[in-house]
């Protein structure tokens, strides 16, 4: 099978289109024949293999998968004989453990990272669905609190995690704000934002509106202009930061929002995503009841994936990047052949 593989850490041009086995699967995986993948910031970082200090979860000299590729959607190949709720010909949606598999004509996912793909979404849209919506998702609900009435702003509104953020913010009850580049500003109100402030024009931390909950994604600002916009007993989560400091990454800020947290009354709350299956069910609940859709902003065919990762790792992503394919004709119809 065709898939997108890595023998080192570096640029984009360390990817290179493959052919290689196509994967085995254990007791409780499935084998999933890739029509999508989506495409996320952490794919661009294993790639590069950065921040250092990650190396030993990676792999030390070279990834310990070489197949880049998390968010994934397809069709039910092959179950292995412990798999209860699929069966083979099915369109799931998840996420590939094992940081990668993704990028490939087949991936070998563990069932219980895996769900019925929503009957609303195509192919591409649900394989943009899964890590984005988890961070939106598990930061607002989970380490934000986020219920009805509140005032959230989101900073880096029309990025991946941001264009979630804003959706699931409304279906809590919010009252949302977005931040967003000039371009962007009807983006953002188009998915549901309240208010839109054109960073460009007006910087949130200097004015007079105070929030119950920020989601920064942007990292653009200090910790303590950001608290200036919170409320006294408001949360931040900032979950933006680059990769200049190629050994720790955003790591000092999280220490430091952990440390002044301990001091403040406001709650500063980085946090890493956890994958969990009950969370892709409510995040496809969410889509069939019309209340979070995908915002694609390029696809790109298999081939090109290389040029997927790195728009990317540019940064000004709008909404999700999806890499796509037909793929190979089934297993089945092979063997018939």
């Amino acid at each position: 099978m065709k898939a997108i593989v890595q023998d080192t850490y570096g640029s984009a041009a360390v990817l290179e289109t493959r052919d290689v086995d196509k994967p085995e699967i254990g007791d409780d995986e499935v084998l999933v024949r890739v029509r999508a993948a989506g495409v996320n910031p952490g794919d661009w970082a294993i790639m590069s293999g950065l921040p250092y200090i990650a190396r030993p979860v990676y792999g030390l000299g070279k990834p310990k998968n070489a197949v880049r590729g998390t968010d994934v959607a397809g069709t039910v190949e092959a179950v292995g004989p412990g798999v209860r709720r699929l069966q083979p010909g099915e369109e799931v949606f998840g996420w590939c453990r094992g940081l990668g598999g993704a990028f490939a004509e087949y991936a070998s996912v563990s069932e219980d990272a895996l769900a019925p793909k929503p009957a609303n979404l195509s192919f591409e849209q649900a394989a943009a669905v899964p890590m984005a919506g988890f961070v939106a998702l598990q930061a607002l609900r989970d380490h934000g609190g986020v219920r009805a009435g509140q005032k959230v702003l989101i900073n880096g509104a029309s990025g991946g995690i941001g264009t979630f953020a804003v959706q699931i913010a409304k279906a809590l009850g919010a009252e949302v704000t977005g931040v967003c580049s000039t371009r962007n500003v009807d983006l953002v109100l188009s998915i549901g934002a309240d208010h839109v402030l054109d960073y460009t024009r007006e910087d949130f931390t200097q004015n007079d509106q105070r929030y119950d909950f920020i989601l920064d994604n942007v990292a653009n600002h200090s910790l303590s202009d950001l608290r200036r916009a919170l409320t006294p007993t408001g949360t931040l989560v900032p979950n933006g930061g680059g990769f200049d400091n190629h050994w720790f990454a955003g790591g000092g800020r999280v220490i430091h929002a952990h440390v002044l947290s301990r001091f403040v009354s406001q709650s500063l709350r980085p946090f890493v995503v956890s994958p969990r299956f009950e969370d892709l069910l409510v995040l496809k609940e969410l889509v069939e009841a019309g209340k979070l859709t995908p915002v694609i902003d390029r696809t790109y065919p298999l081939s090109e994936a290389s040029q997927a990762i790195g728009h990317v790792g540019e940064g000004h992503a709008r909404g999700k990047v999806v890499i796509r394919h037909n793929g190979p004709r089934p297993l089945r119809e092979e063997v018939r052949r």
